[in-house]
């Protein structure tokens, strides 16, 4: 047999998501036979923007968009069997037919998750993650527990019957017995519905830890499109104010069945300055009416939730952090059109906590909380030129070039891809 192996290009997020990975991923979608996401669920979103048109996704690549490429929700992530097909009709219904594939061993979110996400969030009080009740975490330690339903056992009713009381007895239990929330909908309820999401969506699932493999093999181009960010991580974020999956490249291995050792390209995406959905401490943040300009002008609102982000100032030992965990190859800096026409920009480059200079994440929670920002301050530049993107980086503004030169120098990786814009034309490759 004749193996032509293609080259695999993942992209995934340096802070805590929202740092344009959407675009990113755009960026290359296109050129790739397959786009395929490898963990965590509707709880994520992607905005991308095509020719003015824009589009939102949740759970879907956003690969889908154009057509031709074959998108892959894998095993690693957790499928709303509603979200998807609601998602599918409005992939339609924007003229695109869905080349669309779902991993037959994904697990599912159920009604009970849902409803337990919202009553556990009420009961972690501080410590709860802000989370977006989509039923993530709850599903996540279904599977764990092993009291988990797949997406196989949608088309299997006899299968999905038995699954089904175990892990409703379960989480109804729970909520009921030891959060004292009342969870009313019947398992027969669950069952019927479940099983008509299933006829719905059995033309889309598959085996796709094989299909990627045989695609590897052939040559095709396979591009890996991560969600969140490595802050939220499980393992190596600020847990718990974490999601409830690995967001590290490294998970790509066990979230897709694809080796990780076949993978040839890992960008890491950093926004030029930092947001963030949810709770936890934030060193770099800033109120008042500086971030509210900041969230303006970079239309900090959620994806999926809508909720205004918090903002900050770009946060170096988070981003070191990115490029050693998830190996990266590259950073593609994203919203440097943003923050055109601050004066100064103040860069974290450390943490003091309690006079003590931290430059890299700590896994102590007392350090997090008590970390003030160690700033390095450098010029801004004025309004980007029109159409700088056909100009190339050698006619960015020297400020600009300095802040990107910094970023590199501190955290030891290049930047290779630079956004000015939020069209997928207005992107500079260095």
């Amino acid at each position: 047999m004749s193996i032509k192996r293609s080259k695999i290009t993942a992209v995934v997020g340096a802070q805590w998501g929202d740092e344009g990975k959407g675009k990113i991923t755009d960026f290359f979608a296109s050129n790739s036979d397959y786009v395929v996401r490898f963990h965590g669920g509707n709880n994520a979103g992607h905005t991308v923007i095509v020719n003015g048109n824009t589009f939102k996704l949740h759970l879907i690549p956003s690969g889908i968009i154009y057509g031709e490429p074959i998108s892959i929700i894998g095993n690693g992530v957790v499928v709303d069997p509603k979200v998807l097909l609601d998602e599918i009709d409005y992939i339609k219904n924007k003229g695109i037919k869905p080349k669309l594939m779902v991993s037959d061993r994904a697990h599912v979110i159920m009604p009970y998750h849902i409803a337990l996400d919202s009553a556990l969030s009420g009961h972690q009080g501080t410590l709860a993650a802000g989370s977006t009740n989509r039923g993530i975490a709850p599903v996540y330690a279904d599977k764990m527990f092993r009291n988990g339903i797949r997406m196989i056992d949608l088309l299997e009713p006899q299968v999905f019957q038995e699954k089904l009381e175990k892990g409703y007895s379960f989480s109804k239990g729970l909520m009921e017995k030891s959060l004292g929330v009342d969870f009313p909908i019947t398992v027969d309820e669950i069952f019927s519905q479940y099983i008509e999401y299933g006829i719905k969506l059995e033309e889309y699932i598959f085996d796709t830890a094989l299909e990627l493999y045989n695609a590897h093999l052939n040559g095709q181009s396979i591009l890996f499109e991560g969600a969140q960010g490595i802050s939220l991580d499980v393992d190596h974020g600020i847990y718990p104010y974490t999601t409830s999956s690995n967001t590290a490249a490294g998970h790509i291995s066990t979230g897709t069945g694809v080796s990780f050792r076949d993978i040839d390209r890992i960008i890491g995406v950093v926004k030029a300055y930092l947001s963030r959905v949810g709770e936890s401490p934030l060193p770099s943040e800033i109120h008042g009416d500086e971030a509210k300009t900041l969230r303006d002008k970079g239309q900090e609102y959620g994806t999926t939730t809508g909720r205004p982000r918090r903002v900050g100032w770009l946060d170096l030992v988070q981003v070191r952090q990115a490029v050693r965990v998830n190996g990266l190859t590259e950073i593609a800096l994203t919203k440097l059109d943003i923050l055109s026409d601050f004066e100064s920009l103040p860069v974290c480059i450390g943490y003091d906590v309690d006079g003590t200079l931290i430059k890299e994440m700590p896994a102590s929670l007392t350090q997090y909380r008590k970390a003030k920002p160690v700033y390095h301050t450098l010029l801004g530049w004025e309004t980007l030129p029109e159409n700088i993107w056909d100009k190339g980086y050698d006619m960015l503004p020297e400020a600009l070039k300095d802040y990107i030169n910094f970023i590199e120098h501190e955290v030891d990786c290049p930047v290779k891809i630079i956004s000015v814009g939020p069209q997928r034309h207005e992107t500079i490759i260095r």
